[in-house]
This record gives structure tokens, C-alpha cells and sequence, in this order.
């Protein structure tokens, strides 16, 4: 059986943010599963710790290990930090990672402005609800706004996420990573701004820059990111189609 592809959401969205990437593989025959880390999703009201995260990953990788097969990991954003660091942690159990949305290191100046920009939102009567699902519509195109949206949006976890990021060094962790990483990144990404960095800092790296996308790259331009997927997922563990 092919290795199965395990996916790992962003902040405040959940595992339907993967709702094509799932579709994709499904029809290749690659088995997959996207987690929720906890007050996301299905784990909505549950609080965010990094441990938990991790521990989501973890049980994510357990479950995939029963094929027979080393996973191939995938992380979004918050899901690509969380699995820089995982991967870091646990040598020898993944058979190769894919980072996306996540090239800029976190750094108090850049973390503690979200905080402060979340706390202002957070008092809008629906907690910011209405500004994030329009901002998300006006920025996805269909399906993927309804991607993003359909899993619950995580209005409770700003903080104690952003807090945990100035927890971990990706540059730092992606040293001690001997396994094939692709980071894929929108042409438009805001959180891109030390890519060639985590390249360098790679023993085995490659960086797919897709045009025309913004941040939310696996919704914008849904079949570029399966496409870079496959990519990996094929150096990784050597599947053809």
C-alpha cells in the first residue's frame, strides 16, 4: 500500500481546509487523513497547547504507521511549523515532509502585533466571526472559501497559538532534519520572507514558489498545491502514477 499523506491544518481553520487535496489523492489511490489539533475543527472549545498539537500529529503518525509504511507529512501554516517541529522530534518515523505557508520565523515584534490586532478583533460582538469568514470569501475563491469556512472557525485559540510560536526555531529544527523537505509557498505570501532560509538550513530541500497564489495557496490554487504534493510525495517514497 502507499505511504499515507497525513495533513495539518492553520490557525483557525481545520482538516476541511483539505477537502480537493484529499479528493486528489483519494483518486490516485493515496491514502490520506488531515487532523484537527485541538480548538479546531472537531476539537472546537478544546484549548491549544503545543504539546497537545504535537500529540495530535503524533497520534495522526501512529495510525498512518499501521500500513506498513512511513507517512508522508504536510503542513499548512500553523500545521507547517507544528510539523517542522515534530518531524525534528521524531527522527526516523516519516518518510518526508512537505512545509508550506510558514517561511518566516516567528519573532516577538511579528507575534505580539497579531496578538494585539486578535485581542481588538476578539471584542467585535460575534468575536470577529463576520469580518473573517467575508475576508475569507472575498480572498478564496469557490470552493475553497466554503473549504476554509465548513470545519468551524477556531475563534478561541489566537493567543495561546501565537504565544507557542515564539516556542519554536524552525531554521534551527530543520538542521536536524535528514529526510526530503519541499516547502511550497505563494508567489503573494506574506509569511514567506525567509524561505531561502529554511532552504539553506535543509539537508535535502527543495522550494516550489506557486504564482498567483496568496497565503492560503492550497485553496487559492488547489491543483498547483496537490501537484507539489505529488512532488514530493514521490522523491519522498519513490510512488510513480
Amino acid at each position: 500500500m502507499p505511504a499515507t499523506v497525513i495533513l495539518v491544518h492553520g490557525l483557525r481553520t481545520s482538516a476541511s481546509l483539505f477537502r480537493q487535496q484529499l479528493a486528489d489523492l483519494d483518486a490516485l489511490g493515496i491514502p490520506a487523513m488531515a487532523v484537527d489539533l485541538p480548538g479546531h475543527g472537531s476539537r472546537l472549545g478544546e484549548q491549544f497547547t503545543l504539546d497537545a498539537a504535537l500529540d495530535a500529529i503524533g497520534a495522526a503518525v501512529d495510525t498512518a504507521e499501521s500500513s506498513g509504511s512511513q507517512p508522508y507529512l504536510v503542513g499548512f501554516s500553523l500545521g507547517g511549523y507544528l510539523s517542522i517541529e515534530w518531524t525534528a522530534r521524531n527522527p526516523g518515523r516519516l518518510s518526508g515532509l512537505l512545509a508550506a505557508a510558514c517561511g518566516t520565523v516567528p519573532s516577538p515584534l511579528i507575534m505580539n502585533t497579531w496578538r494585539f490586532l486578535a485581542r481588538g478583533i476578539g471584542r467585535l460582538p460575534d468575536r470577529g466571526l463576520s469580518l473573517n469568514n467575508a475576508t475569507v470569501r472575498l480572498l478564496v475563491p469557490q470552493p475553497g472559501a466554503a473549504d476554509v469556512i465548513s470545519g468551524g472557525v477556531a475563534l478561541d485559540v489566537m493567543d495561546d497559538v501565537l504565544v507557542s510560536l515564539l516556542e519554536l526555531s524552525p531554521v534551527e529544527r530543520l538542521r536536524e532534519i535528514d529526510i526530503p523537505v519541499l516547502f511550497v509557498n505563494g508567489r503573494f505570501d506574506h509569511v514567506r520572507a525567509h524561505a531561502r532560509r529554511y532552504l539553506a538550513a535543509t539537508r535535502e530541500g527543495r522550494l516550489v514558489t506557486v504564482p498567483g497564489a496568496s497565503h492560503m495557496v492550497s485553496v487559492v490554487r488547489p491543483r498547483e498545491f496537490t501537484e507539489a504534493l505529488l512532488s514530493g510525495y514521490s522523491q519522498a517514497t519513490g510512488w510513480t502514477r
